[in-house]
């Protein structure tokens, strides 16, 4: 949380942290099931031999490599992204050496919408979005939150 410790203020105490969920990592585990399907199937249906061999190593390293590529991605997103609602503002901060960040005041969020998928309910995840007061601006969609209705809940509690 090093963003939000440099920008709270004197007296701020935070209410909630928020984080990506972690279905963020669903194309690394789609990679890792797809190659373990593939190298049973080669297993079952390749005869025995280099070329199975061959085939299954190749396998191995390619959707190893896509998995770790993936996995990585979704990881750094994950620790460079912040959310956090303190007792005065709501803060996000997203990227790296690029940063975005985004705050408002609590008494400025009129309504926070959640929006859920079946996967989204199953998982505890989703979309929140933080509409300000008269129509002002808003807080962008945050996408793929974690506990996203603990997160509306610790936004609406003025």
């Amino acid at each position: 949380m090093s963003y939000v410790k440099h920008v709270i203020q004197p007296g701020e105490r935070i209410v909630m942290v928020g984080r990506i969920s972690w279905v963020i990592y669903h194309r690394a585990i789609f990679c890792v099931i797809l190659a373990v399907v593939l190298i049973i199937l080669e297993w079952v249906f390749l005869s025995q031999s280099d070329a199975r061999t061959d085939l299954m190593y190749a396998t191995v390293v390619l959707f190893g490599l896509a998995a770790l590529f993936t996995a990585a991605r979704a990881w750094f997103i994950r620790w460079t992204t912040e959310i956090a609602v303190t007792d005065k503002r709501i803060i996000f901060k997203r990227g790296f050496i690029t940063r975005q960040t985004a705050e408002m005041s609590v008494d400025k969020a009129t309504t926070v919408d959640v929006s859920q998928s079946i996967w989204g309910r199953i998982f505890d995840y989703g979309s929140v979005h933080i509409h300000a007061a008269g129509g002002a601006g808003a807080i962008e969609r945050l996408d793929g939150v974690a506990a996203p209705i603990a997160l509306r809940n610790a936004i609406e509690v003025k």
